[in-house]
């Protein structure tokens, strides 16, 4: 039962910050040691910065 909960209680906590736009550094770990192993991940900071300028943009203009 208690795994259950805790599986669960993981997949809400992610689903609730990618919802708010934070993306998840240990899926992506995870990501890169399955599908590239070859190749070095980024840190955390290297990644967040990649994921919030993929999201928002350098220099692309917005609504107005």
């Amino acid at each position: 039962m208690k795994s259950n909960l805790s599986r669960f209680r993981g997949y809400f906590e992610q689903t609730a910050k990618l919802m708010i736009g934070v993306p998840d550094y240990d899926t992506y770990l995870e990501h890169m040691r399955t599908r590239h192993p070859d190749q070095p991940a980024m840190t955390y900071t290297e990644f967040l910065d990649n994921r919030l300028q993929a999201r928002y943009g350098a220099g692309k203009a917005g609504c107005c």
